[in-house]
């Protein structure tokens, strides 16, 4: 096992893994920008490196100056979290070429999945069901010829794409061209790639994944799914587990596809396979997989009582799987709330400032990962998201009481955040009655003016 961890990420995550860190008995290194000095990973490590000033060009995506910190340190082994370096195959491979253990899959599996086009062969020829959908696209007559062929809506995504960009959802011939023209330049700015593909949408359907686990000695297993289909602008806004629109059949199913999709990619450590599934005809299709620890980790967490980011260390430290498909027992149901810095009644705005007054909520099933306190400093430099309030009850109902009950309880002043917002939605009849699907939000949103969704 790894007697010490560089953490190359910040926020909450790089707290969650110097966490388990500890409980494993393993020293755990902090990466820091100068903007995130006060932040709380950096407060918990064992040691703490400065590596640039705050743009992440400078600092979290710096990787001489993060190698450099984990040689100097001593550290053995490199967690990327997610975001960042998590998916860079690059830096997987500098950090092979530098003695220092990966968290993560092989470059070569992240290469691979990352690339969307390829990613689709590979499940196609795992007979992992795929959307109609094209290759890489050079020009715009084989994207109308495409349409031509399938009918609209179409989505436009990008080939090295993630978090919805470079994405575009055409519904006519005359908005093809301009949508083609934009997804190519999101792409090229957000990946410095603009190739694009194309697939047929499915505009009233689930976003159901699957949580897959994998050791290096060929030992693939799921975890169960998550219902990730509350979001907003591609990106998810509430999480839960187990989905109310999966029948075990289904899951069984899903749950196979994933692994065999796992096994096409030479997959080894955690991952979600993401599907995305129609309940009229109980059919889903591959979107892509992520080669990362997932923000929504914790509901599998809960449901399941596996520790993933433990598991993920064990992965990459060579050791076998402690557990098989059959030792999975999913127990009761979790939500997660994504809790971000933003005026939901301005429109979304990002919201900046020193945190006031905070209470987190405690309890019967209630867990909270944060990086920040009263007191902390947020950064205008980085994701949005301050919190992750999850709960865990016997069943879903009970779960949609808690959740209600811990955002009640929650207090975060000095800043505009998404509390209430979250409050409200969670009582929308539709959501109580799970009557959603992956644009009922924004539909929702643009019907009430961004009002609260719930009156």
């Amino acid at each position: 096992m790894f007697k010490k961890i560089l953490i190359a990420n910040r926020g909450e995550i790089a707290v969650r893994i110097v966490r388990a860190c500890k409980e494993m008995g393993i020293r755990s290194v902090a990466v820091y920008s100068q903007a995130d000095r006060e932040s709380l990973h950096v407060q918990y490590a064992d040691e703490a490196f400065c590596v640039g000033p705050a743009p992440v060009g400078q600092s979290y995506l710096n990787v001489p100056n993060i190698i450099s910190a984990a040689l100097v340190s001593g550290a053995d082994a490199v967690h990327p979290g997610y975001g960042f370096l998590a998916e860079n195959a690059g830096f997987a491979e500098i950090c092979k070429s530098h003695r220092l253990a990966f968290i993560g899959p092989t470059a070569d599996a992240i290469r691979l999945m990352g690339d969307k086009s390829q990613a689709r062969e590979t499940m196609q020829k795992a007979q992992v069901p795929t959307l109609p959908g094209t290759t890489t696209i050079s020009d715009e007559d084989t994207a109308l010829a495409f349409a031509r062929e399938h009918g609209f809506p179409i989505v436009i995504k990008a080939t090295a794409g993630g978090g919805g960009k470079g994405m575009r959802v055409v519904r006519n011939f005359d908005e093809m061209p301009r949508h083609v023209a934009m997804a190519r330049a999101e792409a090229q700015a957000a990946f410095g790639d603009d190739r694009i593909y194309l697939e047929k949408f499915l505009a009233a359907a689930r976003h159901i994944e699957i949580q897959v686990v994998a050791d290096q000695h060929g030992n693939v297993i799921h975890l169960g799914e998550r219902d990730c289909s509350l979001q907003r602008r591609h990106q998810k806004v509430v999480e839960e587990a187990p989905s109310t629109v999966v029948s075990a059949a289904v899951r069984q199913k899903m749950g196979e596809a994933a692994i065999a999709g796992a096994r096409a990619a030479g997959y080894s450590s955690v991952g979600t396979v993401e599907f995305l599934f129609d309940p009229s005809t109980e059919r889903f299709y591959f979107l892509e997989m992520n080669t990362r620890i997932q923000v929504e980790h914790p509901v599998t967490e809960l449901v399941t009582g596996v520790d993933l980011v433990r598991l993920q260390i064990e992965s990459a430290a060579g050791e076998r799987l402690p557990l098989s498909q059959s030792d999975v027992r999913i127990t009761g149901h979790a939500i997660e709330c994504r809790i971000t810095a933003e005026d939901w009644r301005n429109g979304f705005a990002p919201s900046t400032g020193r945190v006031g007054p905070l209470i987190f909520p405690g309890g019967p099933g209630v867990r909270v990962d944060s990086h920040i306190y009263e007191g902390y400093k947020i950064p205008p430099f980085y994701d949005s998201l301050l919190a992750k309030l999850i709960v865990h009850a016997k069943d879903r109902p009970a779960a949609l009481v808690r959740m209600g009950r811990a955002l009640d309880e929650m207090r975060l002043e000095g800043v505009h955040s998404t509390v209430t917002f979250l409050h409200d939605l969670l009582t929308h009849p539709d959501v109580v009655a799970s009557r959603f699907h992956t644009t009922w939000l924004e539909q929702t949103l643009r019907a009430k003016e961004n009002l609260a969704v719930g009156h």
